[in-house]
């Protein structure tokens, strides 16, 4: 366990920490998604819609901003991975998430999530995020249409 940086209880309480998180964001409540997921300096997002990374110092500002943007959601973590090595922790999951987004009705929103978090004195940082939602498969042809733009 000394080579995996982080004990099973503290896996633990990372994964619940990070699930209350997602439905925090769900539900707009950013201050609190905040206060359950620190990001650290430099953190990169690959965002679900697609596009270049996006590289933050500081995301609290433009999470804050977005906090209209959902409503009235939770979410449940379905973890299929997790690695952990040093001060590194890997959490490879689907979150299986509703809520109204973007003026949408409340609807389902299930994400493929890779997040990485970092361990900063007694903290775990999240560095990175990549999320896309194709949590239900597509065949060939939906993938080279995507590609494609």
């Amino acid at each position: 366990m000394a080579d995996r940086g982080i004990t099973d209880e503290e896996l633990a309480g990372l994964i619940e920490r990070t699930e209350e998180a997602t439905t925090a964001f769900m539900c707009g409540d950013m201050d609190r998604y905040l206060e359950l997921t620190p990001h650290a300096r430099g953190f990169t997002l690959m965002h679900p819609f697609g596009g270049a990374a996006s590289r933050f110092e500081d995301r609290s500002e433009s999470l804050r901003a977005a906090a209209d943007y959902f409503k009235g959601g939770e979410a449940r973590l379905e973890v299929t991975e997790t690695h952990a090595w040093g001060d590194t922790v890997v959490l490879v999951m689907v979150e299986r998430q509703h809520g109204e987004v973007g003026g949408l009705p409340d609807q389902e929103w299930p994400l493929r999530v890779t997040q990485v978090y970092r361990r900063e004195g007694s903290d775990w940082k999240v560095v990175h995020r990549h999320a896309d939602p194709l949590a239900h498969g597509i065949d060939l042809e939906q993938a080279s249409r995507l590609a494609r733009g």
